[in-house]
């Protein structure tokens, strides 16, 4: 699934070419992926601008001309998706559900599985669609640090793992980013998030923060189905400490690295240096 870092790269790598640009129509291919698409986008979208690209958690939010009576364009890419830049008049495959027409461009959702969600909202506050008013901090906002982190999870008996990986508490992390932010902080996916002290978590919040900075810098992580808006790939999948390794050796200790299940995911963490 697309965690927050390969949001964030789709979002830096559509600004330059949708930034300011007048969306033409759009072209929908089926009624609903996990929601109902909404009915008659293409003619409410015709001729409204794009004056902004944001990110909230794993959400695309594109701002079409909100403040001058237009709306958002809510854009989730659920398990499966990705988002391709491509030529006028290319002939579209079996899982490129919608178009969003531009002047020179296509933007192209693609969704094997149709677990994304494209909804539009209409005004300016788009922070109050429903499925935004219930998400949890931001990692990479100045607000998110180990006294956030403290305070948020001094009551919670669950593992910390889990938790993390909360969009109701904290956005976007996900199973490869909590896995390796922890190893980095030293910390076990199975010490209680109540069993940790107040220093361990500052080294946690900068352990999130590089972690997915790291991420993001790299293009994000590829793992089956995402890529790039110019078609690329990611590859911070390749210098994961833990995560995907399995019975390999740890680069901390040089012992073999363990898998387990946690909240019916797959957790990767190596015992010796996390405790």
């Amino acid at each position: 699934m697309p965690e927050l870092p390969e949001v964030e790269v789709s979002r830096q790598g559509l600004l330059p070419y949708l930034s300011q640009q007048y969306i033409v129509g759009a072209v929908v291919r089926t009624p609903r992926l996990r929601h109902e698409i909404p009915a008659g986008l293409g003619a409410r979208l015709a001729g409204l601008r794009v004056d902004a690209i944001l990110r909230r958690g794993k959400y695309l939010l594109f701002d079409c001309q909100s403040t001058l009576g237009g709306g958002w364009l809510l854009l989730h890419l659920g398990m499966s998706g990705s988002l391709r830049l491509v030529p006028l008049a290319t002939p579209a495959g079996q899982h490129d559900h919608v178009d969003l027409v531009f002047a020179q461009t296509v933007l192209r959702l693609r969704d094997p599985r149709r677990f994304g969600a494209l909804l539009w909202y209409e005004g300016a506050k788009v922070e109050e669609h429903p499925a935004l008013a219930s998400l949890g901090i931001e990692p990479l906002s100045d607000g998110f640090n180990g006294a956030w982190l403290c305070s948020a999870m001094r009551v919670r008996r669950a593992p910390i793992k889990p938790l993390l990986m909360d969009a109701r508490l904290v956005v976007g992390i996900g199973n490869i980013y909590a896995a390796e932010s922890l190893h980095q902080a030293g910390i076990s996916p199975l010490r209680k998030a109540n069993r940790i002290s107040r220093e361990r978590y500052d080294v946690l919040a900068d352990a999130i923060h590089a972690t997915l900075m790291a991420a993001i810098a790299a293009g994000g992580s590829t793992v089956r189905d995402y890529v790039h808006s110019d078609g690329g790939a990611g590859c911070f999948q390749v210098s994961c400490a833990v995560y995907g390794r399995a019975g390999e050796s740890c680069p901390g200790c040089a012992r073999p690295v363990r898998v387990i299940r946690q909240a019916g995911r797959s957790t990767f963490y190596c015992p010796h240096c996390q405790r």
